[in-house]
């Protein structure tokens, strides 16, 4: 581990920090020193390839540390003794061959290799037990390149190498690292306490095992562990979607705190709104509320009262006109239709009670990118709910649309040639290929493209919704609630959370321009950081 004396520090929006560090071994302790120790308004602490990911309840706690990170010198000393956790391997893997041949190697000597070497844990990401792990003795080390062109499909325990690191495929997806081999071994698992195979520190041993190996069938990414909190006896069903639109998922404040785990907070896009339909139904402003996309149809089975928010669109009980943002009963049989937007994207309809479903790390929100939670909702589904907590609050059913995203400049704007003012200069659209992942941006022109003059591969770093990262082709995309932990693109600024709403209620057509954000201490009534 190398200790310099002062380290680089940028911000990454207005509530989170990212330390430049020489190398993962250093990473690593600082990840170990300030989860055990952390600062004040520490809320996560996430390790990466050369840098950590520092998150912060407020701007205040941001920038208060911004001042003593430089100097910070974890101690070598480690409290706790490393898990050694054994994986059996059957080295079939299609691109074991090829590798051995391009590395100088026969295929015995790569498989003795990887099975000599210990290995330790190192951070998660790219999916819910995802663990990147690189050799104890960094000598040891291999450059593995990955493929030009990733797999569309990496089965369910493949074992995979890329760079200097080793790890397994915990469910299947697409994938651009060698594949060398198959496990059986389980690297997630929604029902167990410790839902991911691997921790930060633990230390892996690969042993080969000769026959081949099926992956049994077990819980999948979404599969759900508990019933939400405080709704076990109490929950009833409420709703039967009669016409989901173009989507409908069941959405709450998320699951913030499990990043080493390979897990993104996720939650409602449009926070404001999805807490506007909590507020005015008297549930928990973290209750869980159905998300929809193109217009809605439900039918009431028991006498209810439901809210609509977050986009302007028309809605009706029984063919009446009814109003946004207002309580409105439903009898039984009745039913509610939510037209499809006019004036923003994501409508919000929240039911008395709270949304009830089957929750996965504390949350019932369902995260596309990674499969957790409830899968989306269709025709015939039932809705449940629970039984209100709190008192009727009046709301608000306004929501921006006017495309402005404020952005804090970096963590890597000087990757690019114009640095931010490659972002903040240009008018930008949303694309149809935008998702709850990111909006994904198109300049008028194909010349029209952010320019990078940094050509070199940027190590694997954390993100956070409201990241705008730049790949090759030069157009932004703005990472939302269901982004990745990690990502490899360089990050040329980042929107505040304070505009992340407004970016989630933005359709594909609409116009956006960035402007950049100065006051990076100031107070906001904004209580999240994801």
């Amino acid at each position: 581990m190398t200790v310099p004396a002062t380290v680089p520090v940028h911000r990454v929006g207005t509530r989170n920090l990212l330390v430049d560090l020489p190398d993962l071994a250093t990473a690593m302790a600082w990840h170990a020193a300030l989860s055990a120790d952390p600062l004040p308004g520490q809320t996560e602490v996430g390790a990466a390839a050369r840098t950590v990911l520092v998150r912060f309840a407020s701007a205040r706690d941001a920038e208060a540390a911004r001042g003593v990170l430089p100097d910070f010198a974890p101690q070598d000393a480690t409290t706790t003794t490393p898990r050694d956790v054994t994986v059996d391997v059957h080295y079939d893997g299609a691109d074991l061959a090829p590798l051995a041949e391009s590395l100088s190697m026969s295929q015995d000597a790569l498989v003795d290799w990887h099975t000599s070497t210990t290995w330790a844990a190192a951070f998660g990401g790219f999916a819910p037990g995802f663990t990147y792990c690189v050799p104890v003795d960094g000598a040891r080390a291999l450059d593995v390149p990955r493929h030009a062109s990733p797999r569309s499909t990496v089965p369910d325990g493949a074992v995979a190498l890329a760079g200097d690191f080793s790890a397994v495929y915990p469910r299947t997806s697409p994938g651009g690292w060698q594949l060398v081999g198959t496990t059986a071994q389980h690297f997630w698992d929604a029902d167990a306490e410790h839902p991911a195979l691997l921790s930060p520190g633990d230390r892996v041993h690969y042993r080969q095992v000769n026959e081949k190996i099926e992956v049994a069938g077990k819980a999948t990414a979404g599969a759900a562990t508990e019933t939400t909190p405080g709704h076990e006896s109490t929950h009833r069903p409420v709703l039967r979607i009669d016409d989901p639109g173009l989507q409908v998922l069941i959405e709450d404040s998320g699951r913030p705190g499990a990043g080493d785990l390979g897990v993104t907070t996720s939650g409602a896009a449009d926070r404001a709104s999805a807490q506007a339909a909590n507020d005015a139904l008297g549930n928990r402003r973290s209750a869980a509320v159905l998300e929809n996309i193109g217009g809605l149809s439900v039918t009431s089975l028991v006498e209810t009262v439901v809210v609509v928010t977050g986009a302007a669109a028309p809605v009706t009980v029984d063919d009446r006109a009814a109003q946004r943002g207002v309580p409105l009963l439903l009898r039984p049989g009745a039913t509610l239709t939510v037209g499809a937007a006019e004036e923003g994207l994501r409508s919000y309809v929240g039911v008395r009670g709270g949304v009830v479903a089957d929750t996965v790390l504390g949350s019932a929100s369902t995260d596309l990118l990674s499969g957790l939670g409830p899968d989306p909702l269709s025709s015939g589904d039932t809705v449940h709910a629970g039984e209100p907590t709190g008192s009727v609050r009046p709301v608000s059913t306004t929501i921006r649309t006017d495309g402005v995203l404020r952005v804090v400049p970096g963590p890597r704007d000087d990757w690019f040639t114009d640095g931010v003012a490659a972002l903040t200069e240009k008018e930008w659209t949303v694309t149809a290929t935008s998702n709850r992942v990111g909006l994904r941006l198109t300049g008028d022109t194909a010349e029209n493209g952010i320019v990078r003059w940094q050509t070199g591969e940027l190590p694997s770093e954390g993100m956070v919704a409201g990241s705008v990262q730049v790949p090759p082709n030069g157009e932004p995309v703005v990472f939302l609630r269901d982004h990745a932990v990690t990502g490899g693109y360089p990050v040329i600024a980042t929107v505040v959370p304070e505009d992340l709403d407004a970016a989630a209620q933005l359709p594909p057509g609409a116009r956006v321009t960035f402007t950049v954000h100065t006051d990076h201490s100031a107070r906001t009534d904004f209580q999240e950081n994801t």
